[in-house]
């Protein structure tokens, strides 16, 4: 971001190969690219990142992630766009890398005008399926551009969790100056990385994720490219995110000022606040492989639930294979049949926990523990247990 090449290593979990390329049957013989995954900050701008080793065109042009399989998600769009819609009353609405079209959809509901900017073609056409408006592309300066020409400005644009999908941040960053319009509104949000060193979130550090902001360096982007954060809520979504509102020009709220002294506080403006960030990381994996290897060793049964990207950080670091996590399941049918990059554990249908009632359900998506817990309330029926291996190992 600020051209500096003065990184410190923060954690290096190894390598991986992209956490969203699951495997067919067909490749299970055949190779499989890794890439390191090192986290880095850099001590000019403060930016926490990992070098851009995979292209968003390798990862986005066909996407396995469908965000409308999380209820807890969508509800979660849904209050968003009625708090905006009310605050902001707007005309037009823009969001990019708008997936599925999980929050569009309810600004289609309203009668207002919206288009959402989907690099993925499968992903964007279940938008379209929903009656989305989406057109397929990555944001680019000209392709903002281009959008505000034909459609005139946004009054608000909406940016979730893909900030940290891009490896020009500037060039990103202009986009959405070109989409939203001189009095408008953009609004993102990102996971927070003190929530991400604080809890031992790192599972959400993979190649997808070029960096990863606190609010100090997230003001720093966006005024790389044209827009100025005015404001900034803490939200509880992936473990902790925050969303940034930023406009062509204003003021810092109070808000800000306070969430950037917080930052100050745990060290993340410097390099103190990382320190012991590596051996958290480790003991993690420690308590997680015990665990494991000790059901294994009494005879117990132990299956997965979900498949998401994090998961897939998380059972490459620890080294799982099937011997000690016999399967997973997904509600997404895209992954059905399909393996896990580098472990290769086959992921199955939800349906398959109950038919085979094993002692313990490893939880992947662990950011969606509340969501989770109520939906696998059955396993309790035969004295299964739940495992949530993020922040620390619990069982319940």
């Amino acid at each position: 971001m600020c051209g500096s090449a003065d990184l410190v290593g923060v954690v290096d979990l190894g390598a991986t190969p992209p956490c969203e390329l699951f495997l067919t049957a067909e490749q299970l013989d055949q190779p499989e690219l890794t890439y390191p995954l090192h986290l880095r900050v850099c001590t000019g701008c403060w930016l926490a990142q990992i070098p851009p080793l995979i292209t968003p065109e390798e990862t986005f042009t066909e996407y396995a992630y469908f965000a409308s399989y999380s209820g807890s998600w969508v509800e979660h769009a849904r209050r968003f766009v009625d708090a905006a819609v009310e605050r902001l009353k707007p005309s037009f609405v823009v969001e990019v890398a708008s997936n599925d079209g999980y929050l569009l959809q309810h600004v289609v509901e309203r009668g207002i005008r919206c288009l959402g900017i989907e690099p993925s073609a499968n992903v964007g056409q279940a938008a379209k399926d929903k009656g989305v408006p989406t057109l397929t592309a990555f944001l680019t300066p000209e392709t903002g551009a281009s959008v505000r020409d034909g459609n005139g400005p946004a009054d608000l644009v909406v940016a979730n969790n893909v900030y940290a999908h891009i490896p020009d941040v500037i060039g990103f960053t202009q986009g959405l100056r070109a989409l939203v319009a001189d009095d408008g509104w953009v609004s993102i949000e990102v996971q927070h990385l003190l929530t991400l060193v604080e809890l031992n979130q790192y599972d959400t550090i993979y190649h997808e994720h070029f960096q990863y902001y606190t609010v100090a360096s997230a003001q720093r982007a966006l005024a790389s490219g044209g827009l100025t954060l005015v404001d900034v809520e803490l939200l509880p979504t992936h473990g902790g995110s925050i969303r940034l509102w930023a406009r062509p020009s204003g003021t810092p709220s109070a808000r800000v000022l306070d969430v950037l002294a917080r930052e100050k506080a745990a060290g993340l403006h410097d390099l103190s606040g990382y320190a012991g960030f590596a051996e958290r990381v480790a003991r993690v994996r420690r308590d997680l492989l015990r665990f494991l290897i000790t059901a294994a060793e009494e005879g117990k049964t132990v299956a997965g639930y979900g498949a998401p990207g994090k998961g897939n950080t998380l059972l490459n670091h620890c080294g799982i294979r099937p011997d000690l996590l016999a399967y997973t399941v997904d509600r997404n049918p895209y992954k059905h049949g399909r393996f896990t990059p580098g472990t290769r554990i086959p992921i199955a249908p939800p349906e398959r926990i109950a038919q085979d009632r094993p002692d313990y359900v490893l939880v992947l998506p662990w950011n969606l523990r509340e969501e989770l817990t109520a939906q696998l309330s059955y396993v309790h029926e035969w004295g299964g247990r739940l495992v949530f291996p993020i922040p620390h190992l619990e069982v319940v």
